[in-house]
């Protein structure tokens, strides 16, 4: 008799199959391997992301020759915004997520007359969507700590001197705030990038091939928004 055979009788594998594994592999492969490729290579010069830090420089220094920041303050509570929209929205999807492990004979059901849908147990839709609750889960946190971040960036544009022009201390107080201000759309960036791998987990609900489709998907969707629109920055 082949492992395969016997490890679902000790309940080691809940049922799944070779498929669903290779899936769940591929899964967070690519999106570690994406996360190292992005956020830790000489690639990471030419997203979006790091254009962006440029403006964010120009942006700081331009506060700090301001003499009224009312500008700066509404732009930055637009950023705190929109994180906590974020961050609330993920609770929201934590709490349903929770709420479906308790239908989830229903939920079975429904799957199973979808057309393709591989054949799915109780277990295994149980697994599928602590998944996905793990995964919002981390989004949360991300949205949190960079809600947190960019507060504390609110405090340095409010603490931010008087200047008339950009000297050496000016330089260094606004590449600070550029530092934090960066650092918070990193974390703002990889919690969005959370919400791209929940909608590929999605896909294992139907069939692991087409989990590990959405994936790739998923992928080339991030490398696009990443890379492409840096080239409109090179024209300005």
């Amino acid at each position: 008799m082949s492992e395969a055979a016997i490890l679902p009788e000790s309940g080691l594998t809940l049922g799944f199959g070779e498929a669903d594994f290779l899936a769940f592999g591929w899964f967070f492969a690519c999106w570690i391997g994406y996360a190292l490729v992005v956020d830790h290579t000489r690639l990471r010069e030419r997203s979006t992301s790091a254009y962006m830090r440029g403006f964010r420089r120009r942006w700081m220094q331009a506060m700090l020759l301001r003499e009224q920041r009312i500008m700066d303050a509404t732009l930055h509570g637009n950023l705190l915004s929109g994180v906590a929209f974020f961050a609330s929205t993920t609770i929201f999807a934590i709490g349903g997520l929770l709420a479906m492990l308790g239908a989830s004979e229903r939920a079975v059901e429904l799957v199973a007359d979808l057309p393709f849908a591989a054949p799915t147990t109780r277990a295994q839709w149980e697994v599928k969507v602590l998944l996905l609750t793990l995964v919002f889960i981390y989004a949360f946190f991300k949205f949190a700590w960079s809600f947190r971040l960019f507060s504390y960036c609110s405090v340095l544009i409010g603490a931010a001197p008087d200047k008339r022009e950009l000297d050496d201390e000016a330089i260094a107080y606004a590449e600070r705030a550029v530092c934090l201000n960066a650092l918070a759309a990193s974390h703002f960036n990889r919690g969005i990038r959370a919400y791209f791998f929940a909608l590929a987990a999605l896909a294992w609900f139907v069939h692991p091939w087409l989990y590990m489709l959405a994936t790739a998907l998923v992928i080339l969707v991030l490398i696009g928004r990443e890379f492409r629109p840096s080239k409109l920055f090179e024209r300005t």
